[in-house]
């Protein structure tokens, strides 16, 4: 696994809140009925592609992956926190959950279906997101789809990234183009894109692409 001290940090923080944070946050798009219908809509392209498998990637507790898993998709997570991972296993025994970093994921060229990144790159520098992008498409089979999820800036941000007190560890708002840009340089096509409005007891809006990977000529 790649290390890096924003990583190191994340993953400590992560690690001391991680039995508060399953309590919390077990399947972070439960109460958010654009969410779900977007991860649905996810699977649905993933299923119809038959690419293969899906990666969780920054799975944290598993609600998710398992959410996947319910909607017919082969579906695993991974995430660079040892607690998560291990509550993770202990809540879905019929899952598999690995630890890792996405700067460097122990995943065969093109061998998934589907790459979902749920609030998972916020947490990175902006100067690694490139190297997370190529990650993302380097795994991803021809025909694969990327779902992200992140925190996004304003329509009047002057700024790609902006950086603000997550509670947990530092995080970054993003904007909804460079995303995508950084998914266009990776050499993944965008399908779609969304901006959801914060909910009560929510800060900042959010962001939303989906992207595939183009099918070889």
């Amino acid at each position: 696994m790649i290390e890096s001290s924003s990583l190191d940090t994340t993953r400590a923080a992560y690690d001391a809140v991680a039995t508060l944070y399953a309590e919390m946050f077990r399947d972070s798009v439960e109460g958010h009925p654009l969410d779900r219908a977007l991860v649905s809509a996810f699977a649905e392209f993933v299923r119809a592609a038959g690419a293969g498998p899906v990666a969780d990637l920054g799975c944290g507790p598993g609600g998710v992956t398992a959410r996947l898993a319910s909607l017919g998709l082969t579906a695993f997570g991974i995430d660079a926190s040892p607690a998560m991972i291990e509550l993770a296993r202990q809540e879905y025994p019929d899952l598999r959950f690995d630890e890792g970093s996405m700067l460097a994921l122990d995943i065969a060229d093109g061998a998934l279906g589907g790459v979902l990144a749920w609030y998972s790159i916020i947490h990175t520098p902006p100067e690694d997101l490139p190297v997370i992008f190529a990650e993302f498409a380097r795994v991803l089979a021809p025909g694969g789809h990327l779902l992200v999820g992140f925190f996004a800036t304003g329509d009047d941000s002057p700024h790609p990234a902006e950086p603000f007190d997550h509670k947990v560890s530092l995080a970054y708002r993003l904007s909804i183009d460079h995303v995508a840009d950084l998914a266009y340089k990776a050499g993944l096509t965008e399908i779609g894109r969304s901006r959801r409005e914060p909910a009560e007891n929510e800060r900042f809006q959010h962001g939303r692409l989906l992207a595939r990977k183009p099918t070889e000529s």
